[in-house]
């Protein structure tokens, strides 16, 4: 089995730090934390509005189509 080489290099978000560092100082049941989540709803519902208005359009279209006649046309 290969060895691992010892000397690794970590990476980091500088946006992950910053949260957990926030975290380790004010806990996640600080008020910091219940906006995030309060934004990540509001944001999922944004998300889901977007979707519902899509497939009402393309059931809006869908049903338009299929009432539509097909006219044939003679090409010389």
């Amino acid at each position: 089995m290969a060895r691992k080489n010892e000397e690794s290099v970590n990476f980091s978000c500088p946006v992950g730090s910053f949260f957990m560092d926030v975290e380790k100082m004010f806990g996640k049941e600080s008020k910091f934390f219940n906006h995030l989540g309060q934004s990540q709803i509001e944001f999922l519902k944004a998300v889901r509005s977007l979707i519902d208005a899509r497939i009402e359009r393309v059931e809006k279209k869908g049903s338009s189509s299929s009432k539509r006649e097909t006219t044939k046309i003679k090409v010389e």
